[in-house]
C-alpha cells in the first residue's frame, strides 16, 4: 500500500472564513477599546493644586524644618511577571510635603508632622501603566483619592543627644491613608541632622495593597503581581528660616 506524503489543502468554506475574520475583527476592536478606555480614564498626571501639608506647631527650643520637594522623592516598588520575564516596577513622585521639628537640646521632644503625597503624579517607566494606576488601580484621577497621607504617632529610637552629621536609626509608627483606607504602618528610617539648617533621611515600609481596598486588574502579558508593596521616601528638609 502506498501513501502520498503530501497533504492536500482543504479550502475552508467562505462562511467559515467570514466567521474567523469577524472574530479577529471583534478581538481587535475589544483590545483597541480597552486601550482607549485605559488611556482616557487615566486622565492627566497634572496635580489639582500645589502640594501642601498641615503645618506643625513648634515650641521651646525645637527648630522647624520643611520637606524640600525639589530634593525629595517618594516611591513604591512592586514585582510582577511581564511577558514571561520578572519585572520590578517603580513609581515615583516628588510631590510631597510635610514638616519636621527637631529639638537639638532635647531630642525626645522632636516631632514629625503629617506627610502628604500626591499619588496622581506617580510615574513609572510606561505611560499605559501610569494611566492604569491613575484610572483603575489607585483611582487618583478622582479628587477623593488624589492624595495619600501619613500621620506619625510615635518615633522610636530618639537618642538623648544629637550630633551633627551622625545618622540616627529610627522607627516611625503612624497612620497611612490611601485610596480612602487608613492602616497603621511602621517605617524603618535613617535620619541625619546634617546641621541646624538641613535634615536628610530615608524611610522604608512594606504594606499589602489589598489592605487599602486597592485591586490590580488583569492585563495581557502581566502575571504574578506581588501582594506586597515597598514604600520608600528619600527626603531633604530645610529649616524654615533657611534655603540651604
Amino acid at each position: 500500500m502506498e501513501f502520498n506524503g503530501a497533504m492536500k489543502r482543504v479550502p475552508l468554506p467562505l462562511k467559515t472564513l467570514k466567521a474567523v475574520g469577524a472574530l479577529i475583527g471583534v478581538t481587535i476592536l475589544l483590545l483597541a477599546g480597552g486601550a482607549l478606555f485605559i488611556w482616557v480614564s487615566g486622565g492627566s498626571a497634572q496635580p489639582s493644586a500645589g502640594i501642601s501639608a498641615p503645618g506643625l506647631q513648634v515650641s521651646g527650643s525645637a527648630r522647624l524644618f520643611h520637606i524640600d520637594k525639589a530634593r525629595s522623592q517618594v516611591r513604591f516598588v512592586i514585582t510582577e511577571t511581564l511577558l514571561g520575564q520578572p519585572k520590578t516596577v517603580i513609581g515615583s513622585t516628588n510631590e510631597v510635603a510635610g514638616d519636621i521639628a527637631v529639638d537639638f537640646d532635647n531630642p525626645a521632644n522632636s516631632q514629625i508632622g503629617t506627610v502628604r503625597i500626591n499619588v496622581r503624579t506617580l510615574q513609572t517607566d510606561n505611560e499605559i501603566r501610569n494611566r492604569t494606576l491613575r484610572g483603575q488601580i489607585l483611582q487618583a484621577n478622582r479628587p477623593e483619592f488624589e492624595f495619600a497621607t501619613f500621620v506619625p504617632r510615635r518615633i522610636v529610637g530618639l537618642p538623648d543627644s544629637l550630633v551633627e552629621g551622625q545618622p540616627l536609626t529610627l522607627q516611625i509608627v503612624g497612620d497611612l491613608t490611601a485610596h480612602g483606607a487608613t492602616r497603621s504602618v511602621t517605617f524603618d528610617a535613617t535620619v541625619t541632622p546634617v546641621n541646624r539648617n538641613r535634615i536628610e533621611g530615608q524611610a522604608r515600609a512594606t504594606v499589602q495593597y489589598q489592605a487599602f481596598h486597592i485591586t490590580v486588574p488583569d492585563a495581557p502579558g502581566v502575571a504574578n503581581v506581588a501582594q506586597n508593596v515597598v514604600l520608600e521616601i528619600d527626603l531633604v528638609a530645610v529649616a524654615a528660616t533657611s534655603s540651604r
